[in-house]
């Protein structure tokens, strides 16, 4: 069994930002799959630049409009290759800034290729996005109040045994919305922007 990495750098990615220097159109409307797909490789070229397991934050804050097509290309495709055994880079992804204009699409686009993606959503706080079974999502909200914790921990709160939360965990972390640091030990990833923790 692998474990996370030792240490994980929040990475902050204006996303209207990369979209201002990617695409000639307004960058604060993002619609079309062009669109998308050319913010998508610079979020890439500046995945590749850092060189470093990071945990990327796709601000959303200036985006005004996202549609589908743009989502697809600049979310699902982006979160679906770094998922991948083969990935460029270890790379996470945390969603910011997103209002219920975004979140649609986004998790539109999430579903239909059975992606997760962990997201701060105005008015609600941390939320799992896209495909989760009931027992992933329940897991990782549990693992989000607690930011890190040993399956043990988790398992109280669940009434569960941790040998039966463990896999759940195991499959969080696959998916790139939890991260295991030691054989025993769990991190919310938004545990990882915050130095309360």
């Amino acid at each position: 069994m692998s474990y996370g990495p030792a240490q994980v750098i929040p990475f902050e990615i204006d996303v209207s930002s990369i979209a201002r220097r990617s695409v000639a159109s307004l960058y604060s409307h993002l619609i079309t799959r062009p669109t998308g797909r050319a913010l998508r490789l610079g979020i890439e070229s500046q995945l590749v630049e850092l060189n470093a397991s990071c945990l990327s934050v796709l601000d959303f804050t200036q985006v005004v409009v996202l549609d589908y097509s743009c989502a697809d290309e600049a979310v699902a495709k982006l979160v679906q290759r770094y998922i991948r055994s083969d990935r460029p880079a270890d790379v996470y992804f945390v969603a910011r800034g997103l209002g219920e204009q975004h979140r649609e699409p986004i998790e539109a686009v999430l579903d239909r290729h059975g992606l997760a993606l962990a997201a701060e959503v105005e008015a609600a706080g941390y939320v799992l996005l896209g495909m989760a079974t009931p027992a992933e999502q329940a897991t990782w909200l549990a693992l989000e109040m607690a930011r890190s914790a040993a399956p043990a921990q988790l398992a109280a709160r669940l009434e569960l045994t941790a040998s039966e939360l463990t896999p759940v965990l195991d499959a969080l972390c696959d998916r790139r919305v939890a991260l295991r640091q030691a054989r025993d030990r769990y991190v919310a990833l938004s545990s990882l922007l915050d130095t309360r923790h």
